[in-house]
């Protein structure tokens, strides 16, 4: 049987401190992007322009693991920022460019985020896959139907999805034991 390990989840205020100490911003919007959209770091460096439809509020990602295209969130304050780093950097293919055109690097903004964290005075060990466990979590917490986190992170099984039920605190804090019911 193969070993379950559960994935590592930021707080909210984890999430909130990186940001903050993400000052470049091209890096911050590469970070806040893959968190508030809960992609993974290739389907983040595969973004195209065309991926983002700000009509309908929504990132198209194609051809992501499993060859499937699917749509994810989009959200205001991500979109906001969004047109910040475009007016600012002017990608013309790739949405995140690296110096020298072309896509950006995985280990560039793995560097970002290790050093980001590291300057939040975070002790977790965290990576850009982090960002996307986090933001399943944070959406089950606020009350987000698995269904809907599944079609979001574009996992075919629910089984992939319930890893998350595992690693939220808050749903199992409301639940009493059956002795608490008893009159002792």
């Amino acid at each position: 049987m193969k070993e379950q390990t559960l994935p590592t989840v930021l707080s909210e205020e984890e999430i909130v401190a990186i940001f903050n100490e993400t000052i470049n911003i091209k890096h911050k919007c590469m970070l806040m992007l893959a968190y508030s959209a809960g992609i993974r770091v290739g389907e983040l460096l595969a973004l195209k322009i065309k991926d983002i439809d700000s009509d309908r509020m929504q990132i198209r990602i194609e051809q992501s693991k499993g060859k499937k295209d699917r749509y994810t969130l989009l959200s205001a304050k991500i979109l906001k920022i969004l047109r910040q780093y475009y007016r600012a950097y002017k990608p013309k293919e790739w949405l995140f460019e690296g110096v020298n055109g072309g896509k950006y690097s995985p280990r560039s903004i793995q560097n970002v985020l290790k050093r980001a964290a590291e300057a939040a005075r975070i002790k977790k060990k965290v990576s850009m896959h982090t960002l996307r466990h986090s933001f399943a979590t944070h959406l089950l917490e606020r009350g987000t139907d698995l269904r809907y986190i599944q079609v979001l992170l574009g996992h075919g099984s629910s089984k992939t999805t319930e890893v998350y039920t595992h690693v939220t605190t808050k749903g199992i804090s409301q639940v009493k034991s059956p002795i608490d019911h008893f009159n002792l």
